[in-house]
């Protein structure tokens, strides 16, 4: 078998063809080395057996190797073989390749096609996602690492061959099982493992249904202000997007006389994002009217139930009616960890097939292994017993935060929505005032928030920051809050 430095000396000599083959390989050997390719202080293969692999004569290997030497790229260690070495002559800085790099980076930007351009246009995702205020981000910190670790380890010894393929069955059936069952307790939800399609978070599950039940010029409604990722997978999908409003009792499901109905509407009833209200009852059933009655689908996002600190948990909207025209979206993010990267449809039994065959030819599924440890994790109880623990944690650093704010700003500046839930909460500005800019200063001054503003399609004049409370810790909280207040002094809203 070649080495890999074989490999890419026989790949590159192909586009080489002016002098001898020693010539050439040398050249191929100093570009590798200049480049990084070869790391430095690492042995490169024997003379030997470079020459087989290469099938050449020893000599010439040995006469590139000598050449290698004198140039100062590599350096020879009695019984220990040739070596690149640490510092490389100052010539090899300036090759041919090294220019081609350089000049790619000052090069114009590559075209890009219409929808390519507004995906980036509209491109909202930040950079920043742990620290104070960063909002939605749970507390990774306190996952039990070393059980889920230990689970893991024991299945992965002897896996089964079918879970180290692609899924085409919506994902680990264990999974989907142990889904079907929280859900049905948890949020009342009614369906069975097979009408749950395993994904790779929300925005793998929107992009799913968006895709296989809209065409493009498609109707969509979602709620404003929202979240702005669905907004923009829904926009690079070719969908006229509605943008509907949100008032205390959650979306306003109102379709006025002659005017086409949307063919999906995306909600998020028990906890409204961002502002954090839920949708009535008397919303609830107009919403599931609207829908049966021009054959929409609603698509309820359930991104962070579980975190309801005060009163009564809300039900699903899936399970608020018989075979309800609703599609119901999870996600682990919020009460695990983000980079898990796993969620879940549940759809109703005629979509089943249709999105598990959609799936699998878009995305070919798997994670299986790390699917297979979740079952057995939410089985055996530690889900449930994780989000209890979060739970009392984000309940605490939620009050701390809103005595902060009341404390320090005055009772304006509390959320008009107090709801107890969620990772996040809507501190209120003065009508008008630059929330983005506040936005901007706090974060050059380490402090990361986001502006209302941003999540509305169309202007408004509310405007307020959100303030994630559940990754930081009482005293990081004080810390970071007296920044943010500097900031809105500095800025004369205070």
């Amino acid at each position: 078998m070649r080495s890999l430095y074989a490999d890419h000396v026989l790949e590159r000599m192909q586009f080489m063809q002016e002098g001898t083959l020693q010539q050439r390989l040398l050249s191929c050997m100093q570009l590798a080395i200049a480049e990084g390719i070869f790391p430095r202080a690492t042995r490169l293969p024997a003379t030997r057996d470079l020459a087989r692999e290469l099938s050449v004569s020893r000599n010439t290997v040995l006469n590139v190797y000598e050449n290698l030497m004198a140039q100062g790229y590599v350096t020879a260690r009695t019984g220990s073989g040739t070596w690149i070495a640490e510092n490389l002559p100052e010539g090899s800085l300036h090759t041919p390749r090294n220019a081609a790099v350089i000049d790619s980076m000052t090069a114009k930007p590559a075209a890009l096609s219409k929808r390519g351009a507004s995906l980036l246009g509209h491109a909202n995702a930040s950079p920043y996602q742990w620290g104070a205020f960063v909002p939605g981000a749970p507390d990774v910190t306190q996952f039990p690492h070393k059980l889920f670790s230990q689970i893991q380890a024991r299945l992965n010894r002897e896996p089964d061959v079918e879970r180290l393929i692609y899924s085409s069955q919506g994902g680990c059936m264990h999974l989907r099982e142990a889904l079907a069952e929280y859900l049905s307790v948890a949020r009342s939800v009614h369906a069975n493992a097979d009408q749950i399609i395993i994904t790779e978070g929300i925005h793998q599950a929107v992009d799913l249904v968006s895709r296989v039940l809209c065409d493009p010029g498609d109707q969509v409604w979602i709620e404003e202000p929202g979240y702005w990722g669905t907004r923009n997978l829904l926009r690079i999908n070719g969908l006229k997007i509605h943008a509907v409003a949100v008032d205390e009792q959650g979306l306003i499901p109102d379709l006025p006389a002659r005017s086409r109905a949307p063919k999906m509407i995306f909600v998020t009833p028990s906890h409204q994002y961002p502002l954090g209200v839920h949708l009535s009852l008397e919303r609830r059933k107009q919403l599931l009217d609207l829908a049966r009655k021009h054959k929409t689908w609603l698509v309820e996002d359930d991104y962070d139930s579980e975190f309801r600190f005060s009163g009564q948990p809300f039900p699903s909207l899936q399970g608020f009616e018989p075979d309800a025209p609703v599609i119901y979206m999870g996600t682990f993010s919020k009460t695990l960890y983000p980079a898990l990267r796993l969620g879940y449809l549940v759809v109703p039994k005629a979509l089943a097939q249709p999105l598990r065959v959609a799936a699998a030819e878009l995305y070919r599924g798997g994670h299986l292994l790390v699917q297979r440890a979740l079952a057995e994790f939410i089985q055996k109880g530690h889900y449930m017993a994780h989000i209890r623990r979060m739970r009392k944690l984000y309940s605490q650093r939620r009050r701390f935060m809103v005595s902060l704010i009341e404390r320090y700003l005055g009772a304006a500046f509390l959320p008009l929505v107090n709801h107890e839930a969620g990772l996040h909460l809507v501190m209120n500005l003065p009508m008008g005032c630059d929330d983005v800019a506040v936005a901007a200063l706090a974060l050059r001054r380490g402090v990361k928030v986001r502006p209302l503003s941003q999540y509305y399609m169309h202007p408004q004049e509310r405007r307020g920051l959100l303030l994630g409370f559940a990754c930081v810790d009482e005293r990081q909280c004080q810390d970071a809050f007296g920044t943010l207040k500097g900031c809105l002094a500095e800025m004369g809203i205070i």
